[in-house]
């Protein structure tokens, strides 16, 4: 038994959720989401409630992923979703120009990492950036695309990380 298969999903107030030909559409203040429903998992709307069930005992695999994603097609169209990325380092700098984040990050060349259509970024401070987005997946994607240019090395702590993540250092060479 799943435990989080079992869990409805609350259609919160100014959400829709609707089923056609295997397709969930959600619609909601911040926008319009779908997603296609896998075939061994049966996905019912009642009262107010998505709840999702296996269609036999070999789809209990599925049935907590499936959930899972409706969830997060529900809340991203009521709440969205947000990451707060800083950049830690001497001369390490980023900035938001149009559709381009420009990250000066210790290599011989400025990063320019494009902004992904549905993808809202901007600066907090000189140093960190909010990324903010409807869909989880992309949001989530798009974060790792960024830290991947300067991941945080474990000596000096250097790179970009998430807002407020503690990075555990590594003792240097003894002399």
């Amino acid at each position: 038994m799943s435990r989080v298969g079992k869990l409805p999903v609350v259609i919160p107030e100014g959400v829709q959720a609707q089923i056609e030909g295997g397709i969930l559409k959600v619609t909601g203040p911040k926008g319009a989401l779908q997603t296609n429903l896998h075939k061994d998992v049966l996905v019912n709307i009642e009262d107010n409630n998505i709840v999702v069930n296996p269609a036999h005992d070999e789809a209990r695999a599925m049935w907590g992923t499936t959930r899972s994603i409706v969830n997060n097609l529900v809340q991203g169209v009521s709440k969205g979703f947000k990451r707060d990325l800083e950049i830690v380092g001497v001369g390490y700098r980023m900035s938001v120009k149009e559709h381009f984040i420009n990250l000066a990050v210790g290599k011989s060349h400025n990063v320019k990492v494009l902004i992904p259509a549905g993808i809202k970024v901007s600066m907090l401070k000189a140093n960190s950036i909010s990324i903010e987005g409807i869909d989880k997946e992309k949001v989530g994607q798009f974060v790792a695309t960024i830290m991947k240019q300067k991941p945080v090395e474990p000596y000096k702590g250097k790179g970009i990380k998430f807002v407020g993540q503690v990075i555990k250092q590594k003792e240097g060479k003894k002399s």
